[in-house]
This record gives structure tokens, sequence and C-alpha cells, in this order.
């Protein structure tokens, strides 16, 4: 099959190291106390011109927007972001002032220096994986900073001149660690950060806790827990002026995450790095997740890809489906008079769904239930125009 290239505008960078692995985490991370960032240069330098001579991605001269995401992107240091835009410069991508460049950070590896270097170099905006205030819980999980560590760490990147900063907030975790959400709620919306990001708590296999849930020394998730929290997280931050635009994440008007909605609109992206995945149409490609494995493939002069697919007009139509509405702003009505329709309604009539000016938008307790309902109106006639 031949794939004309795909003009990607959005470039996602993996950073892999991590001083520690969450009791959650399955994410393509690598343990050490610090980050190799001449390594990581060094290879993602190599994709990046892999990739131009594959052929399967034009790059744009400037980018839209940046996404350095992990493991933990601060833990490279002051310098890494320097030379990210020096290497994306050397092949004649540039990263002008107007792009959304968000780098994920850590409290404890967010200070005054690196937040200061990073906005220099470029970033315009911050992901800071503050989990919860909470200081039993943070142990549990294995976090590294304290119940205040996000306070600082909001500090610095305010001091840098970084306000536009996302603060990552987890929930359903077990009952018994005694955390309180109502207190993680308030004291988040207390911060007044533009952006808020909820992920809940899921049982992994490969990870530990995956490992002690199977071996029953910790209880599954409490799915009506589970669901109790994110309701309660949509009232609470939605009474205080956020947007709750997509299921995981809430901003203030003007503030949504414009990189995310990239992936949420089926449009092409680059992923660099370990275990990074790239889009482009009908294309999707994922690297090796181990970042030996993945360091050594470039330095030997081979792609560091594990594998691709090609999305066929079936599954597209699926992923259409379920990435619409995952959104606010949801998807094309069904046909009138058809089997989909009629589904819709009922959504509707169970408070799972809005129908508003001939778009099918999902309601929070819709959103708990999104893989469930992508499912059931794609398996029905007239529910989606492909064209649309």
């Amino acid at each position: 099959m031949i794939v004309s290239p795909a003009q990607v505008g959005s470039v996602y960078v993996h950073a892999p190291f991590c001083a520690r692995r969450c009791v959650y985490c399955d994410f393509a991370v690598t343990v050490r106390r610090t980050g190799d960032v001449d390594a990581w240069l060094e290879a993602i330098a190599a994709e990046l011109a892999f990739v131009v001579r594959e052929g399967l991605f034009t790059l744009p001269s400037s980018l839209d927007t940046l996404y350095v995401g992990g493991g933990t992107p601060s833990l490279l240091g002051a310098s890494a972001m320097t030379g990210l835009v020096e290497l994306l410069e050397a092949e004649g991508v540039g990263v002008p002032a107007g792009v959304e460049w968000t780098a994920e950070a850590n409290p404890e590896s967010l200070d005054a220096v690196v937040s200061a270097a990073w906005s220099r170099a470029g970033v315009n905006r911050l992901s800071l994986g503050l989990q919860t205030f909470h200081e039993p819980s943070l142990r549990w999980m294995g976090r590294l900073h304290g119940p205040d560590g996000p306070l600082r760490a909001l500090d610095a990147a305010r001091a840098s001149g970084i306000e536009d900063v996302s603060v990552d907030l987890i929930f359903g975790l077990p009952a018994r660690l005694g955390r309180s959400w109502e207190d993680d709620l308030e004291r988040v919306v207390a911060l007044d950060v533009p952006h808020v990001s909820l992920y809940g708590l899921t049982v992994e296999p490969r990870t530990a806790l995956g490992r002690a849930v199977r071996d029953g020394r910790e209880p599954a998730v409490d799915e009506d827990r589970y669901a109790r929290e994110f309701l309660r997280a949509s009232e609470v931050l939605t009474t205080a002026g956020y947007e709750h635009y997509e299921v995981s994440s809430f901003a203030r008007p003007g503030f949504r995450a414009r990189h995310n909605a990239v992936y949420w609109s089926g449009a092409p992206y680059l992923g660099l790095g370990n275990g990074a995945h790239g889009y482009a149409p009908p294309v999707r490609r994922w690297n090796e997740r181990d970042w030996e494995t993945y360091r050594s493939r470039l330095a030997a002069g081979h792609s560091p890809e594990a594998e691709r697919e090609t999305v066929d007009d079936e599954a597209r139509r699926l992923e259409r489906i379920w990435l619409g509405l995952r959104t606010s702003d949801g998807i094309p009505a069904p046909a009138p008079g058809s089997s989909a329709e009629l589904l819709v309604r009922r959504w509707a009539d169970d408070g799972l769904a809005r129908v508003e000016a001939e778009r099918v938008r999902l309601t929070p307790a819709g959103w708990l239930t999104l893989d469930t309902l992508a499912v059931e109106l794609d398996a029905r006639d007239g529910a989606f125009d492909l064209r649309s």
C-alpha cells in the first residue's frame, strides 16, 4: 500500500527516566537517579534524522504544538529543552514563540533553575505530576515529593514566567489509605491553575500494583468509589469555573490543551523516543519500549520502530466515534429514524448523553461507560458518517 507522507504540526517526545517507578506505572520508563540528557538528545536526533529519510512524515518549517512527556522530563535538568530545540532546528523544524510547548515535571525535580532554563528555551506550559496532597497516599504510590512539593514547583514555574500549568490528580485510590478526595479537590481549586487532568487508578498486570492485586495483598479498584469520585470532581471543578471539555480534562476558558486535541481529532502526529507512537493516516507506528533497546538500534543505524498497523475504515470509524464522544464537542447526531438515533435517545433518557444542535455529547455519567457506548453505537446503522 502506497501512503503519501503525512504533514505533521505536532510532535511528542518521550523522556524515559524516572527516579522511582510508581506502584501503578506501566509506562516506558527507566529508573535512574538522574536523567542521561546527552544520550537522550543523541537518540532523539538520530530518530528524527531517520524519520526524515524514511519519508512517512513530512516535517513542518515550524511546529504548532510540542509535548515532552515521560517518564520525568524534569529529571533531565536545565539544559534538556535548549538541546531539543537545537536538534529540531538542525532538521529545519522551528519552534516559534506561538507554539504550545508542554513539558511534564515532577515536583521534586522542578526547581527555579530548571524552570527558568526551560522558559528561556521556549517551554510555555507545564504538566505537573501532583497526584494528591495526602502524605500516606504519596508514599504508597511511590512518589518522591511531599504534600508541599507541588506548591514549591508551582512557585518556581510562575517565577520563571510560566503561568500555563496543568496539574495531574489521581482518583479511585484504596479507601484504606484514608485519603480525603474532597480535601484534594479543594486544595487543587485553591492553586488556581488553568488546567487540571484527572487520572483514575487502573491495575495493569505488569505493575507492582497488578502483582499485589493478583496475590491478594491489595484490593481491586472499587468501581463504585471510582465513579463517585469522578462525578464529584466534575461537579466541584465545573462549579469553580473549569470547563469539563474531555473525559479527563478540565480547563479555564482559553486554556484547553491544544496538543491533546490533535490526538482526539485523528490528525497526524509524530512520536519520538522509546515507546512513542506516531500516526500518519492510515498508518500507526510505535517504537521499542525499552530505552536501551531503542537507543542501541539507533546507534547501529536501524529503525527504533517496534511495529506498525494500517487502520482500516472499520477500525477508523470506531475510533472516530470513541474519540469524538470523549470530548465535549461530541459527534454528529445519527440519521433520523435510524436504530442509532433510538439508541442515542435512550442514552439521553438515562442521563448518559445530551442531543443538541445536531450533536451527541456524553455527560460525565456517560463518560464513565465511554468504551461500552462507543461500541454500541458503532454497531448500529446510521451511527456515524465517516465522511463528516
